[in-house]
């Protein structure tokens, strides 16, 4: 394998599969939701080794510091090599609360929500993130 020195943000994300997609990686630095070194970042910014990336994903987040660089998707064992997941413990607890709770409840009987009960509980949901975004302002 080619000794890499940098490697494009998106690219990286992607490989080492914090996205499922590629396109999912460079929608996600579109949007400003990813930091290197602090800074708000494109796609096509170049990473290196030692590099700290933090990012928004499904309401968390997390944060990232690159051990190795590679340009390819890999396996999951080899994937969590290649950075230290250095997010903070409030996230990790957040995360684990989160999924860690049982699924949807619904009453045998009542049939799938209407309209109207999807749009309440999909404002319920967003509620309870309110005031939890990362400040990333304008590029």
């Amino acid at each position: 394998m080619q000794d890499l020195q940098k490697v494009r943000l998106d690219k990286w994300i992607w490989a080492v599969r914090i996205f499922k997609s590629r396109t999912l990686s460079t929608e996600a630095c579109r949007m400003n939701r990813v930091k290197v070194n602090g800074k708000i970042s494109k796609a096509s910014t170049l990473v290196a080794i030692g590099d700290n990336i933090s990012l928004r994903k499904d309401h968390f987040n997390l944060e990232f510091k690159i051990e190795k660089l590679i340009d390819k998707r890999v396996g999951a064992p080899i994937a969590i090599t290649c950075y230290t997941n250095m997010t903070p413990v409030e996230e990790l607890n957040k995360f684990k609360n989160w999924y860690g709770t049982s699924t949807e409840f619904r009453a045998k009987g009542t049939g799938r929500p209407t309209k109207k009960e999807r749009r309440e509980i999909d404002d319920y949901k967003d509620n309870q993130w309110d005031g939890e975004e990362l400040d990333f302002g304008e590029l």
